[in-house]
C-alpha cells in the first residue's frame, strides 16, 4: 500500500473587466496509483494583490494580463465603490 497526496494547480481562469485570476488547486489522494479522493480549493486574486508568494505559473499569468490600464481601471472602480459604500467609523455606529 502506497498512499500519496499531491496538491497541484489544475485550473487558472481570467474573469471579468478587471482580469481577476481564479486559481483552482486540486488535492488528489492515491493508493498504488488508484485515485481515492479529489478535492478542490479556489482562490481569487485581484490586480492589487501581492503575488510574490504565488506559484510561478500564476505569477506569469497575472503579469501578462494585469496591464497598467487594467490596474488603473480597477483602482478607479474601488475608489468609486468606496464613495458609494464608505467604511463606517466606530463613532458613526456608536462605538468608541
Amino acid at each position: 500500500m502506497s498512499l500519496e497526496k499531491v496538491i497541484k494547480i489544475d485550473q487558472i481562469e481570467i474573469v471579468g473587466d478587471y482580469k481577476a485570476i481564479q486559481v483552482r488547486t486540486a488535492t488528489v489522494v492515491t493508493d498504488d496509483g488508484k485515485e481515492l479522493s479529489r478535492s478542490f480549493h479556489r482562490q481569487v486574486l485581484q490586480c492589487d494583490a501581492d503575488i510574490s508568494g504565488e506559484d510561478a505559473e500564476v505569477q506569469a499569468v497575472c503579469n501578462a494580463v494585469w496591464t497598467d490600464e487594467v490596474k488603473a481601471a480597477y483602482a478607479k472602480h474601488i475608489e468609486e465603490q468606496n464613495e458609494f459604500f464608505p467604511s463606517a467609523t466606530p463613532e458613526e455606529v456608536g462605538g468608541e
